[in-house]
């Protein structure tokens, strides 16, 4: 069924109506521009190549009062599945649900402790968990469609950081190795309600390579003890790995490099050799 917002009222009535205001301590921050959420969704949907979400399932993280939610309904998902803590987030989603009816599920819960088994997932990602949800949902990647993602700017440039460069770390090269990470847009601070300090970035990530549970645990071990002394030549911070000058040399780095010098792949070559 298609959901129109047309007879709804505006976020903004939404949010006064509710007495809606944003609690740090869950880190809201609410986008009221519905110009921007459609946007959010339509560039999402033309870089993957769909015309909607018809027949796909559809998770939100932290609707707040519902302005991507909107947008994502008007793509007309199979099902949209919204996880939110704050009971006034709620009770906006329940009048939602009174239109889209068993279109919208509705879980009030931590997004930490839900397991999100398929699907795309589409979230303005609460700025004080956006990097545990994330890591979570790459150590199982190929369940999803895809993620598009809103992180602060500075979390986005960490995913998507290259090599030789201080962003890069542990974050990006678990992402890189298993997504396709496309940056969608820039959102500044003017946009959202109350704003923050801070510009976020919209990101979508299509996977692309996904690792096994043992691919993943060998990688996080690795990447650990070299990023955990970042500075240092992984001769020193990696010394106790056996024979790492026989895997540096079957992997084409030398001993010198810093962490930030070796690529993802390189990374996941080592890993498999060293433990």
């Amino acid at each position: 069924m298609y959901i129109s917002t047309i007879n709804l009222p505006s976020l903004k009535t939404t949010v006064e109506a509710y007495n809606l205001l944003a609690k740090k301590s869950l880190g809201q921050n609410f986008l009221l521009d519905q110009n921007i959420t459609d946007k959010i969704v339509r560039l999402s949907l033309d870089r993957q190549g769909l015309e909607s979400l018809e027949s796909q399932t559809v998770t939100e993280i932290g609707p707040g009062p519902g302005g991507l939610t909107r947008a994502i309904l008007k793509q007309n998902p199979k099902k949209l599945t919204v996880i939110e803590m704050d009971d006034r987030c709620i009770a906006i989603m329940n009048d939602l649900k009174q239109i889209a009816k068993d279109q919208l599920e509705i879980i009030n819960g931590d997004a930490l402790k839900v397991d999100i088994k398929e699907g795309h997932i589409i979230s303005n990602l609460p700025y004080n968990i956006s990097v545990p949800l994330l890591t979570k949902w790459l150590t199982d990647i190929n369940r999803y469609d895809s993620l598009t993602l809103m992180f602060q700017r500075e979390v986005a440039e960490r995913i998507t950081a290259p090599i030789n460069t201080k962003d890069y770390g542990r974050l990006s090269i678990l992402a890189q190795l298993q997504c396709k990470i496309d940056k969608l847009f820039d959102i500044g601070p003017e946009c959202f309600t109350p704003a923050p300090k801070v510009w976020s970035t919209v990101l979508l990530f299509r996977p692309s390579s996904p690792m096994t549970p043992s691919q993943i645990s060998k990688l996080e071990k690795l990447t650990a003890l070299a990023f955990n002394q970042r500075r240092k030549m992984i001769r020193q911070s990696l010394k106790s790995i056996p024979d790492l000058d026989g895997i540096c040399r079957r992997v084409g780095i030398e001993t010198t490099c810093r962490p930030e010098q070796i690529t993802p792949q390189q990374f996941l070559l080592m890993s498999e050799q060293a433990f």
